[in-house]
């Protein structure tokens, strides 16, 4: 068990450039399973998710070669359809493999995912819309067994605009016979890279980005070009906010200012001056941030991943805010351990809403990360608290960040892995 060890109170400054988004790579990596032939990835991050997932891969009959961020697969010898119990479990992310290995193989037997506990998260759209699509689902414990002879394009309305059930309807419909449109689908950016990534392949996916997404099936997928996943924005958001904790003036490089619109924003709105340019985002942090209300919801909307750093940040900020989760039910762990740090953080009893009353300071202690971004808020709570602080449960930071202490090092931060 690893944990960060952090000194606190010296300014996040600097230049850094931001590396591939997981949330984009996760769903191209089951993608690939889709390919007959060999797919190149390029600025894939090594982080544990992608580790996890390559695993899959291998696992199922593919030729992984991984080196540095560049991933090559192929995926042309015939593939089974059993995926380990153990790696399914260890992330969220895996129920995607239903969707591309019922597209390739017409079958897949996979436990029930797992990854960080932020409350129910059902599959239940992910099932219905395949079912509909043709594919025989039936669940046996903690294990899902998967079939389709057929699977056939259909006309999906999802009842809740799903990341992750779009992406699994998109790789399932690619291969299926005839038109496929998904109603409601998420519009994040990271669903454009996947459908980028799939029309390289050869498949026809058109409207990603928008609510409706129509896809029209195609016999096979056996060619690509290499592709360049996009840019992380919830890590450059995590580290923009670590200048906005800590008083800092940070420049990011290799990022997508578009896409962090909706952070930027409430950054403004604290009082951080922030200029951006075709990919280059500086952000200059005032002498104290301000209090502001904040509620999650689907793209473009506030992101629900930056929800935890932001109440950490808030617990410094002058006056009083409020934050909404709307997103997950039991995304509010952090805020216990915060409050140890001295923050007056008072969460509604559906554990929905935090009230904070911004402090003057905070101070080290010992917390515990029991997710990927409520272990990021605490770092960023940590960076900016007196004395030193240890973050344990450093694996479900390493999940989502790729060697987070090294790049809050480069930005002049006093923390260490241990």
């Amino acid at each position: 068990m690893q944990k960060y060890r952090i000194r606190g109170k010296n300014r996040i400054m600097g230049r850094l450039s931001i590396g591939g988004a997981k949330n984009a790579a996760l769903p191209i990596l089951a993608a690939v399973c889709l390919n007959e032939s060999v797919s190149e990835i390029h600025n894939v991050p090594p982080i544990a998710d992608t580790l996890a997932s390559i695993e899959i891969l291998e696992s199922i009959g593919c030729r992984v070669e991984f080196e540095g961020t560049t991933l090559r697969v192929d995926a042309s010898a015939a593939l089974t359809h059993d995926i380990p119990d153990e790696i399914a479990r260890s992330m969220r992310s895996s129920i995607l493999f239903v969707g591309a290995m019922l597209g390739r193989c017409g079958k897949v037997n996979i436990a029930t995912p797992g990854g960080c506990n932020l409350g129910i998260r059902a599959i239940d759209l992910h099932v219905e819309g395949l079912e509909k699509m043709g594919a025989i689902i039936r669940t046996e414990g903690e294990k899902l067994y998967c079939e389709a002879n057929e699977l056939r394009g259909a006309h999906i309305k999802l009842h809740t605009a799903s990341v992750g059930a779009t992406e699994n309807l998109m790789l399932a419909a690619v291969l299926a016979s005839g038109e496929t449109i998904i109603e409601n689908a998420a519009r994040e950016p990271e669903i454009i890279d996947l459908a980028r990534f799939l029309n390289e392949m050869g498949a026809k996916v058109k409207g990603a980005g928008t609510g409706t997404i129509v896809i029209n099936g195609v016999k096979r997928l056996t060619h690509t070009k290499p592709h360049s996943i996009m840019p992380d924005r919830i890590v450059a958001g995590t580290y923009l906010v670590a200048a906005a904790i800590t008083g800092g003036l940070v420049t990011l490089t290799d990022v997508c200012p578009a896409d962090l619109v909706p952070v930027t924003a409430k950054l403004r709105e604290m009082g951080c001056t922030i200029c951006s340019t075709a990919n280059c985002i500086t952000l200059a942090a005032p002498d104290r941030l301000k209090s502001v209300e904040i509620t999650t919801d689907v793209h473009p909307g506030f992101p629900t991943d930056m929800q935890s750093q932001f109440v950490a940040a808030l617990t410094l900020a002058q006056g009083r805010s409020v934050v909404r989760e709307t997103i997950f039910e039991n995304r509010h762990a952090h805020a216990a351990d915060l409050n140890r740090m001295g923050a007056t953080i008072r969460i509604s009893d559906d554990c929905r809403t935090f009230v904070i009353n911004g402090m003057e300071k905070l101070h080290g202690t010992t917390v515990s990360a029991q997710d990927l971004r409520g272990g990021a808020a605490l770092i960023l709570a940590a960076l900016a608290a007196e004395g030193e602080t240890i973050v344990t449960g450093a694996e479900y930071v390493q999940r989502g960040y790729a060697r987070i202490e090294e790049d809050l090092r480069q930005l002049g931060a006093d923390i260490v892995l241990c």
